[in-house]
């Protein structure tokens, strides 16, 4: 009668020993970077970036600075900080890029007359003429998706979605 019970055992043992198993597998596969909708979402902005590169180099722009003209378009006259808060940038970064802008004479700086620490950007005549020369890249960057024009919008609802749902998570 011993046999039984040894067989028993040993079957109770390797179903135990199978959990420890299927429970690393379960978090290797977990920890696949390829499983990663942080490393998606990374990989594809980069793809976006070399994109907007060849995009806008004919037109000696970078992205960050079609950024700011897109703004100016909507809303000109903006000051740093409101440029800043739509692009979710801080002056440090956004300050060296607009000096570059108006050096290529494409908006102008002024200081507040009531507030001197205030700087306001306006768009020159040169800035807004590329609005027409640049409303062509929409269409040219989201072609390059593979995504038709109803996939492109369900895409960018959801990615805007996932930018405040991880804003609002953010601890201070």
């Amino acid at each position: 009668m011993a046999g039984p019970a040894v067989k028993r055992r040993s079957a109770a043992i390797t179903e135990t020993d199978k959990a420890p198993e299927a429970h690393k597998a379960a978090l290797a596969e977990a920890q696949r970077l390829d499983n990663q909708l942080c490393f998606a979402v990374y990989a594809a902005a980069h793809a976006f970036g070399r994109a907007y590169r060849t995009l806008l180099g004919r037109y000696d722009l970078t992205y960050p600075q079609y950024l700011v003209l897109m703004v100016l378009w909507e809303e000109d006259g903006l000051t740093v900080k409101e440029i800043g808060e739509r692009l979710f940038l801080d002056s440090g970064t956004l300050t060296p890029l607009l000096k570059r802008l108006e050096a290529s004479g494409r908006v102008r700086r002024a200081r507040d007359r009531p507030d001197e620490r205030q700087v306001s950007i306006f768009l020159t005549e040169a800035g807004e003429s590329l609005r027409g020369t640049l409303s062509c890249i929409p269409d040219e960057a989201g072609g390059m998706t593979g995504f038709d024009l109803k996939g492109r919008k369900d895409l960018l609802k959801d990615l805007v979605n996932l930018r405040d749902g991880l804003r609002n998570g953010e601890t201070s």
